[in-house]
Protein backbone atom coordinates (compact mmCIF):
# COMPACT_ATOMS: atom_id res chain seq x y z
CA UNK A 1 0.00 0.00 0.00
CA UNK A 2 2.61 2.47 0.74
CA UNK A 3 4.72 1.71 -2.37
CA UNK A 4 0.79 2.31 -4.13
CA UNK A 5 1.10 5.76 -2.45
CA UNK A 6 5.09 7.13 -3.00
CA UNK A 7 4.25 5.78 -6.88
CA UNK A 8 1.30 7.63 -7.14
CA UNK A 9 2.74 10.72 -5.15
CA UNK A 10 5.87 10.72 -7.53
CA UNK A 11 3.32 10.68 -10.53
CA UNK A 12 1.58 14.11 -9.71
CA UNK A 13 5.20 15.43 -9.21
CA UNK A 14 5.90 14.80 -12.43
CA UNK A 15 2.70 15.71 -13.79
CA UNK A 16 2.99 19.02 -12.26
CA UNK A 17 6.92 19.05 -13.56
CA UNK A 18 5.82 18.47 -17.01
CA UNK A 19 3.05 21.20 -17.10
CA UNK A 20 5.79 23.57 -15.09
CA UNK A 21 7.95 22.80 -17.65
CA UNK A 22 5.55 23.64 -20.77
CA UNK A 23 4.60 26.93 -19.97
CA UNK A 24 8.36 27.76 -19.65
CA UNK A 25 8.49 25.94 -23.38
CA UNK A 26 5.83 28.01 -24.66
CA UNK A 27 7.00 31.53 -22.98
CA UNK A 28 10.98 30.46 -23.97
CA UNK A 29 10.58 28.65 -26.71
CA UNK A 30 13.52 26.80 -26.17
CA UNK A 31 14.52 23.12 -27.44
CA UNK A 32 15.95 21.91 -24.10
CA UNK A 33 12.84 22.69 -22.24
CA UNK A 34 10.56 20.94 -25.08
CA UNK A 35 12.95 17.73 -24.62
CA UNK A 36 12.61 17.90 -20.24
CA UNK A 37 8.76 18.57 -20.66
CA UNK A 38 8.60 16.03 -23.10
CA UNK A 39 10.84 13.35 -20.71
CA UNK A 40 8.54 14.54 -17.64
CA UNK A 41 5.38 13.61 -19.14
CA UNK A 42 6.68 10.21 -20.34
CA UNK A 43 7.89 9.48 -16.52
CA UNK A 44 4.59 10.76 -15.26
CA UNK A 45 3.15 8.20 -17.42
CA UNK A 46 5.24 5.41 -16.74
CA UNK A 47 4.76 6.25 -12.92
CA UNK A 48 0.98 6.63 -13.31
CA UNK A 49 0.42 3.33 -15.98
CA UNK A 50 2.54 1.28 -13.43
CA UNK A 51 0.42 2.50 -10.34
CA UNK A 52 -2.47 1.80 -11.95
CA UNK A 53 -1.17 -1.57 -12.78
CA UNK A 54 -0.27 -2.18 -9.23
CA UNK A 55 -3.42 -0.89 -7.92
CA UNK A 56 -5.35 -3.22 -10.05
CA UNK A 57 -3.67 -6.01 -9.18
CA UNK A 58 -3.66 -5.33 -5.29
CA UNK A 59 -7.86 -4.73 -5.79
CA UNK A 60 -7.92 -8.41 -7.62
CA UNK A 61 -5.86 -10.11 -4.63
CA UNK A 62 -8.65 -8.40 -1.87
CA UNK A 63 -11.53 -9.51 -3.95
CA UNK A 64 -10.09 -12.85 -4.51
CA UNK A 65 -9.78 -12.97 -0.61
CA UNK A 66 -12.90 -11.60 0.33
CA UNK A 67 -14.81 -14.07 -2.65
CA UNK A 68 -12.94 -17.05 -0.97
CA UNK A 69 -13.25 -16.33 2.56
CA UNK A 70 -17.44 -15.78 1.66
CA UNK A 71 -17.35 -19.45 -0.62
CA UNK A 72 -15.34 -20.83 2.40
CA UNK A 73 -18.47 -19.69 4.69
CA UNK A 74 -21.04 -21.52 2.36
CA UNK A 75 -19.04 -24.45 1.25
CA UNK A 76 -16.36 -25.40 3.42
CA UNK A 77 -13.57 -27.08 1.94
CA UNK A 78 -13.05 -31.01 3.04
CA UNK A 79 -10.03 -32.70 2.14
CA UNK A 80 -11.28 -36.47 1.69
CA UNK A 81 -7.80 -37.81 0.64
CA UNK A 82 -5.41 -35.95 2.94
CA UNK A 83 -4.90 -35.84 6.84
CA UNK A 84 -5.65 -33.62 9.24
CA UNK A 85 -5.23 -30.30 6.59
CA UNK A 86 -5.70 -27.52 8.00
CA UNK A 87 -9.65 -27.67 6.58
CA UNK A 88 -9.99 -30.70 7.66
CA UNK A 89 -9.43 -29.34 11.79
CA UNK A 90 -11.54 -26.61 10.72
CA UNK A 91 -14.47 -28.71 10.07
CA UNK A 92 -14.16 -31.03 12.61
CA UNK A 93 -14.45 -28.10 14.77
CA UNK A 94 -17.25 -26.96 13.79
CA UNK A 95 -19.30 -30.17 12.84
CA UNK A 96 -18.05 -32.72 15.45
CA UNK A 97 -17.46 -29.81 18.02
CA UNK A 98 -14.98 -31.15 20.55
CA UNK A 99 -11.49 -29.72 20.75
CA UNK A 100 -8.97 -31.31 19.10
CA UNK A 101 -6.78 -33.02 21.33
CA UNK A 102 -3.65 -34.85 21.17
CA UNK A 103 -5.31 -38.07 20.70
CA UNK A 104 -7.37 -36.54 18.11
CA UNK A 105 -5.16 -37.48 14.05
CA UNK A 106 -5.89 -38.55 10.86
CA UNK A 107 -8.75 -36.76 10.48
CA UNK A 108 -10.42 -37.13 7.05
CA UNK A 109 -14.17 -35.91 5.72
CA UNK A 110 -15.74 -35.20 2.99
CA UNK A 111 -19.16 -33.45 2.12
CA UNK A 112 -22.23 -33.62 0.02
CA UNK A 113 -23.86 -30.63 0.11
CA UNK A 114 -24.99 -29.87 -3.66
CA UNK A 115 -28.76 -30.23 -3.79
CA UNK A 116 -31.60 -30.42 -1.96
CA UNK A 117 -29.74 -33.09 1.35
CA UNK A 118 -26.67 -32.76 2.21
CA UNK A 119 -24.19 -35.12 3.82
CA UNK A 120 -21.02 -34.81 5.75
CA UNK A 121 -18.58 -37.96 6.87
CA UNK A 122 -16.21 -37.83 9.53
CA UNK A 123 -13.03 -40.30 10.44
CA UNK A 124 -10.77 -39.91 12.94
CA UNK A 125 -8.86 -41.69 15.97
CA UNK A 126 -9.04 -40.48 19.10
CA UNK A 127 -9.21 -41.97 22.68
CA UNK A 128 -12.52 -42.88 24.50
CA UNK A 129 -12.93 -39.85 26.80
CA UNK A 130 -13.04 -38.27 23.34
CA UNK A 131 -15.71 -40.34 22.04
CA UNK A 132 -17.32 -39.95 25.06
CA UNK A 133 -17.19 -35.97 24.95
CA UNK A 134 -18.73 -36.51 21.29
CA UNK A 135 -21.23 -38.78 22.47
CA UNK A 136 -22.45 -36.24 25.20
CA UNK A 137 -22.13 -33.08 23.35
CA UNK A 138 -24.49 -34.07 20.43
CA UNK A 139 -26.57 -35.77 23.20
CA UNK A 140 -26.61 -39.00 21.15
CA UNK A 141 -27.72 -41.78 22.41
CA UNK A 142 -27.20 -45.63 22.18
CA UNK A 143 -29.47 -47.83 19.51
CA UNK A 144 -31.02 -50.97 20.38
CA UNK A 145 -29.57 -52.76 16.87
CA UNK A 146 -25.50 -52.74 16.06
CA UNK A 147 -24.35 -50.85 13.10
CA UNK A 148 -27.54 -49.41 12.33
CA UNK A 149 -25.87 -47.68 9.53
CA UNK A 150 -27.52 -45.91 6.33
CA UNK A 151 -24.39 -46.97 4.38
CA UNK A 152 -26.66 -46.58 1.02
CA UNK A 153 -26.17 -42.63 1.58
CA UNK A 154 -22.55 -42.78 2.34
CA UNK A 155 -19.67 -42.47 -0.21
CA UNK A 156 -16.77 -45.04 -0.38
CA UNK A 157 -13.42 -43.81 0.64
CA UNK A 158 -10.57 -46.24 2.31
CA UNK A 159 -10.91 -44.25 5.50
CA UNK A 160 -14.62 -45.25 5.62
CA UNK A 161 -14.61 -48.56 6.47
CA UNK A 162 -18.92 -49.67 6.08
CA UNK A 163 -17.96 -53.54 7.02
CA UNK A 164 -16.25 -52.67 10.30
CA UNK A 165 -18.91 -49.99 11.26
CA UNK A 166 -21.71 -52.13 10.71
CA UNK A 167 -20.34 -54.28 13.56
CA UNK A 168 -19.83 -51.43 15.87
CA UNK A 169 -22.37 -50.07 19.03
CA UNK A 170 -23.96 -46.78 17.16
CA UNK A 171 -25.23 -43.94 18.80
CA UNK A 172 -27.88 -41.25 16.80
CA UNK A 173 -29.38 -38.12 17.46
CA UNK A 174 -32.70 -37.18 15.22
CA UNK A 175 -34.67 -33.99 14.65
CA UNK A 176 -37.49 -32.87 12.47
CA UNK A 177 -37.90 -29.45 11.48
CA UNK A 178 -40.25 -27.49 9.21
CA UNK A 179 -41.00 -30.87 7.37
CA UNK A 180 -36.87 -31.73 7.16
CA UNK A 181 -35.21 -34.39 9.49
CA UNK A 182 -31.83 -33.98 10.50
CA UNK A 183 -29.56 -36.91 11.76
CA UNK A 184 -26.82 -37.63 13.44
CA UNK A 185 -24.37 -41.17 13.72
CA UNK A 186 -21.74 -42.32 15.54
CA UNK A 187 -19.54 -45.22 15.92
CA UNK A 188 -16.67 -46.06 18.22
CA UNK A 189 -13.82 -48.78 17.65
CA UNK A 190 -12.15 -49.15 21.08
CA UNK A 191 -9.64 -51.81 20.04
CA UNK A 192 -8.33 -49.41 17.12
CA UNK A 193 -9.40 -46.14 18.49
CA UNK A 194 -10.99 -45.34 15.41
CA UNK A 195 -14.31 -43.28 15.07
CA UNK A 196 -16.42 -42.28 12.68
CA UNK A 197 -19.11 -39.78 12.80
CA UNK A 198 -21.87 -39.27 10.01
CA UNK A 199 -24.20 -36.15 9.83
CA UNK A 200 -27.15 -36.03 6.99
CA UNK A 201 -30.49 -33.94 6.34
CA UNK A 202 -33.28 -35.28 4.61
Amino acid sequence: MIKLIILIVAAIIFLILFIVILIFTFIKKTKSLFILAVLSFLISFSIGAYALYLGLQKGKEKTVLITKSAVEKVFPTFDSDIPDTDANKKNFRNFVKVEITPDVKNIYCFDDAIGQDADYMFSFNCNSETATKIINYHSLMKDSVKGNNPEGLQHDFFWWDKRKINELESYSWDSTNDGKSFHKMFWYDHEKQKAYYFEYDL
